[in-house]
């Protein structure tokens, strides 16, 4: 006689899989949100939904001069800061001084355009060899003091924040630059009456040069062996080290990188609206996390760079439709709306890094396995033979 004795796992791992096969198939749910891709591509279909809700109810959401031109120039400066955050965050490193570095720039080319009689391009150097600096000492602040990043960059936004107050009284600056700078970054690429409908098509300088830092960035993130490093150093900052990657000259470059675009997204302000105000860049930092985090569960799962511009517009354009439709209760709305796509975005990003983390254990566990115990037959003695 044969007996079998099955080994039985803590918390029934290894237990005798459903017959019906229930738990391996993906619920009817499922397979349609994989098919349609909401997953991945939400924020279109959410872009998609407020065009077509808005378009319909709203007379000037679909004009190009009244709604789409302004949304995608005055996004422009957002999508900079979120870049400027994204590139630190690839490698787990947070730069919080985003905001106040923006400031930074925007109050040097004013300040030397209105106070000295140099060409008002020599201002835009300064201010982004000054933000560049700004980036160095946040990367030796965490790199070889080891601050944590989050501490030390909003400190360094204080710190930023008195060295503008040093620069400029707070006041305003106007009339401040000539007119050849401000037709550098503001002249028209091209123009056009878009047929039968009077509008004007056109697109300033400033949104190209936004979009080229946005596709230097993607390359360099994407198709470059720098790049694969940076995700590995965010990854597992151990196991990339030990693999040889210099995990501390990553971060000291990004932080820098992170430094120089927010410098740039000042000068696309200067360009744009030609003035300083002490309100411009910090107020910005929340919608730029707050877009990159969103981003993040676009297209690849993780953060990305044209995951983070379609979450910048998807929320430009909700924000835009929600304030022709409800303009008096826009000032509290506005911040909701906000508040409530980063908490969704963040939630449903983490339920995906959830549901991969399960697959891949359950990839990884070999399948249960039998130990067969065979009892030989008694002997003519009546006892059992010896094996």
């Amino acid at each position: 006689m044969t007996s079998t004795i099955s080994d039985i796992a803590p918390d029934g791992i290894g237990d005798e899989p459903d017959p019906s096969g229930s738990q391996n198939e993906p619920s009817s749910l499922g397979s349609w949100v994989s098919k349609l891709g909401l997953n991945r591509f939400s924020g279109l279909y959410l872009l998609g939904a407020f065009f077509i809700f808005f378009g319909l109810t709203e007379s000037n959401f679909l004009q190009w001069n009244g709604s789409i031109e302004f949304v995608l120039t005055e996004k422009v400066i957002v999508c900079m800061l979120a870049l400027a955050f994204l590139v630190p965050l690839i490698t787990e490193t947070f730069d919080l001084s985003i905001g106040a570095t923006m400031a930074l720039s925007l109050v040097i080319v004013n300040k030397m355009a209105l106070e000295t009689d140099l060409p008002d391009w020599v201002g835009a150097v300064v201010g982004m060899l000054a933000c560049l600096v700004i980036g160095a000492i946040n990367g030796i602040i965490v790199v070889k003091l080891r601050v944590n990043s989050f501490i030390a960059t909003l400190g360094m936004s204080q710190v930023i924040a008195a060295l503008i107050l040093r620069i400029h009284d707070g006041g305003n600056i106007t009339a401040a630059f000539g007119q050849s700078y401000i037709d550098f970054g503001k002249r028209n690429v091209f123009s056009f009456s878009w047929p039968g409908s009077g509008s004007e098509i056109s697109l300033p300088y400033y949104f190209f040069f936004g979009l080229i830092v946005a596709v230097v960035i993607w390359y360099v993130l994407e198709h470059t062996p720098i790049g694969r490093q940076m995700f590995a150093t965010g990854g597992n900052r151990e196991a990339a080290r030990l693999a040889g990657v210099k995990v501390d000259r990553l971060s000291f470059g990004s932080l820098v990188v992170s430094a120089g675009v927010a410098g740039f997204a000042g000068l696309i302000y200067s360009w744009k609206f030609g003035v300083y105000t002490s309100s411009v860049g910090p107020p910005l930092l929340f919608t730029a996390v707050g877009a990159v985090f969103f981003g993040a569960s676009q297209l690849k799962g993780r953060p990305n760079v044209w995951g983070t511009i379609i979450a910048v517009y998807t929320l430009a354009f909700g924000i835009k439709g929600i304030g022709l439709r409800y303009p008096r209760e826009i000032a509290w709305i506005q911040p909701l709306f906000e508040g409530l796509v980063l908490i969704i975005a963040v939630a449903v990003a983490s339920r995906q890094a959830i549901i991969k983390v399960a697959r891949r254990r359950n990839d990884s566990e070999p399948p249960p396995t039998n130990t067969t115990t065979s009892i030989p037959p008694p002997s003519a003695s009546g006892k059992a033979a010896t094996p």
